[in-house]
């Protein structure tokens, strides 16, 4: 996604489902249902020109065609949290919900956030598949996880010869996608050029490597404190008068998050820098899991770093 560099008089708000997309035009006030086909989404967008800001929220993927058409239509667009969506509705006091009311609302916060909002771009080559392999992924492991507890639990030697099967499965197709991981990586020379500049830090791993290239293509153009915030690793405050409460962390990608605290925990063993760290936060009565989180936002933004100087050289 790119910074927003214009403004824009038409607000389209598209709500997106698998057969259809129902359509509101600020401009004319009339919604209209359009079939969730790529055909019909680009005759769709090729209507629209420059001075329209299509807004859609992430569901699972049913939107990619519609994106694509705006792509290729050259119309912006912007890809919403539907979590913020979700309270910007409720903040008008609306408790209904309908196609043609997210629709609705969905180009109304097109209007009042423009200034804000990153505008939408087509992933680079590869990198739409590699993401779907590392969450692939992430759920096998969580797979292999509940079936060896269920297989330690008590009362499991009846089912001991099924689980078994299944932990041989998962493990197999886990081998395999780290090497189609590997494999896609190398044949993707900015890919490539990322994970090259992620292994530079001790305490990442080719897995780590791999998410955070899959994940956060956003890496290497943030600032330090956006970095930290899209990981889910930024302190936010917590006052009231003259109550100052413990900041959390919150929000951001939990799956950046998981992979980040993995990673940490290796750091601090093996990463002199990251090590003295923590011990530096432990000695000054900090908790070992708040030292850890402060490790993973130091790791995110040390990535950072390392991309944009990675990219600028490129």
């Amino acid at each position: 996604m790119t910074t927003p560099t214009k403004s824009f008089s038409r607000f389209i708000g598209c709500d997106v489902g698998k057969a259809s997309v129902v359509v509101f035009d600020s401009l004319t006030g009339l919604l209209a249902t359009i079939a969730n086909r790529p055909k019909d989404l680009a005759s769709f967008a090729a209507s629209l020109d420059a001075e329209c800001l299509v807004v859609c929220e992430a569901t699972g993927g049913y939107e990619a065609a519609l994106l694509h058409a705006t792509v290729v239509a050259d119309v912006p667009a912007h890809r919403a949290d539907a979590r913020k969506v979700k309270a910007f509705i409720r903040s008008f006091g609306t408790l209904g919900k309908t196609d043609a009311i997210d629709a609705r609302a969905l180009a109304r916060y097109g209007a009042e956030r423009q200034t804000i909002l990153a505008r939408w771009q087509a992933p680079e080559p590869g990198r739409k598949d590699l993401q779907a392999m590392v969450l692939t992924r992430a759920d096998l492991m969580a797979e292999r996880v509940a079936y060896s507890n269920r297989l330690a639990a008590p009362g499991a030697a009846i089912v001991r010869g099924c689980i078994n099967k299944l932990l041989t499965c998962i493990n197999a197709q886990i081998k395999a996608l780290d090497a189609a991981i590997a494999a896609l990586i190398r044949a993707h020379q900015p890919l490539a050029l990322a994970a090259k500049a992620l292994r530079t830090i001790k305490g990442i791993g080719p897995q780590t490597t791999a998410a955070l290239v899959a994940l956060m293509p956003e890496l290497g153009t943030l600032d330090r404190k956006q970095a930290a915030a899209l990981a889910g690793l930024a302190p936010h405050p917590k006052q009231s008068g003259g109550h100052d409460g413990y900041r959390r962390v919150k929000g951001g990608r939990p799956e950046v998050k998981r992979v980040l605290f993995m990673a940490a925990l290796v750091a601090v063993r093996y990463n002199q820098t990251l090590r003295g760290f923590y011990n530096r936060l432990l000695a000054d009565g900090k908790k070992k899991l708040v030292a850890i989180v402060a490790v993973m936002r130091k790791m995110i933004v040390i990535a950072n770093a390392r991309l944009r100087d990675a990219f600028a050289v490129a």
